[in-house]
């Protein structure tokens, strides 16, 4: 009897055995794949001038369109937005080149309007610095290539950083250019016109480059400081988002950006630091609690030296993501198709 149960005992363990080794790739490490993001693959798409940078992407009719920033240098007065798109993300070819004969054009952000239009933006570093050093533009095409004539949007010195749509309303972050280095919130309702909803938020450090998303009606905002505070802000609010209450992250960041994953996860790309300085740096993906404000360093992208300030796009069952970098080089335009566990 004693040999019986036994041997039943050994049989009965050796297929416990077999199943619980046989399983845990799929069961015991679930909730680790269900963050890990994947590189499919990277690709410079685009170097033809001597300095390329300050990317967006949007998916339009089909194509994608990634915008930056040309010019000599980081910082040059030559700076121009030029437009490029692709059907497959492979094969790239040139949309428009928007130049100005009076100031540096800078960090071209790309978005579709209620309406159906591309909407691209910027800012203009003036030669003449006399009166204004900076003065935030946008431009409206209905297919990419023909762009409308430059409009002056929000406060001459205030830089609206990236605009993002809600219910049919647009709202942006601007931050002062000169002395006065506050945060100030914009909302329109047609992208041309903005009007200001929060005059100065009052947060301390040099608060500056923003990214805002929504989920359901509430607002998140992550941004960006430069003080003698260096660590992010993650910053939460409800309608009518003259409220915001504001949790530290911790963590020095750059060129931040944000989207929420179909499943509700809040994913970021921005540009992490290595030491005390500005480098070593690198452009990677973040993920990020709401509730906490916790950024988890995700995946690096292949980046290095002047780097950063990513486009986001969710299309076709991946993540694809604008990026420039001096890696390799020279600095280059990079667009990376990543996975991930939805």
């Amino acid at each position: 009897m004693k040999i019986h149960n036994n041997s039943y005992l050994t049989t009965k363990t050796t297929i416990l055995l077999f199943i619980l080794f046989s399983l845990p790739p799929f069961l015991l490490l679930a909730q680790k794949n269900k963050n890990s993001l994947e590189l499919e693959s990277v690709a410079r798409i685009w170097d033809k001038a001597p300095h390329n940078a300050f990317t967006d992407l949007v998916q339009f009719n089909n194509q994608f369109f990634c915008v930056f920033r040309e010019g000599e240098k980081h910082v040059s007065a030559d700076g121009a937005l030029r437009v490029i798109t692709s059907k497959d993300g492979k094969n790239w070819k040139s949309a428009a080149l928007i130049t100005s004969l009076d100031s540096d054009l800078r960090d071209a952000k790309i978005t579709v309007t209620p309406d159906g239009k591309l909407m691209l933006s910027g800012a203009e570093a003036l030669h003449d610095k006399s009166v204004h050093t900076h003065q935030s533009l946008v431009w409206f095409s209905a297919d990419g290539y023909k762009w409308s004539d430059k409009q002056e949007i929000g406060d001459p010195d205030f830089w609206l950083w990236r605009t993002t749509w809600h219910n049919g309303k647009a709202y942006n972050f601007g931050y002062g250019c000169r002395e006065e280095k506050s945060l100030r919130l914009y909302a329109s309702n047609d992208g041309k016109t903005f009007e200001t909803l929060i005059e100065n938020l009052n947060i301390k450090g040099y608060p500056n480059e923003t990214s805002i998303v929504f989920k359901g009606d509430t607002a998140f905002c992550l941004l960006r400081r430069d003080g003698e505070k260096k660590s992010g802000l993650l910053g939460i609010s409800l309608p009518p988002y003259t409220v915001w209450n504001w949790k530290d992250m911790e963590v020095r960041f750059g060129g931040p950006h944000m989207i929420f994953l179909p499943d509700g996860r809040l994913l970021a790309a921005v540009r992490l630091y290595g030491g005390d300085g500005w480098s070593p740096a690198r452009t990677s993906l973040c993920w990020i609690n709401p509730k906490t404000g916790k950024l988890t360093e995700a995946l690096e992208l292949p980046s290095g030296g002047d780097t950063s300030y990513a486009g986001l796009e969710l299309y076709d069952g991946f993540i694809w993501v604008s990026y420039y970098s001096s890696h390799e080089e020279k600095t280059a335009i990079y667009l990376a198709k990543v996975k991930f566990e939805n």
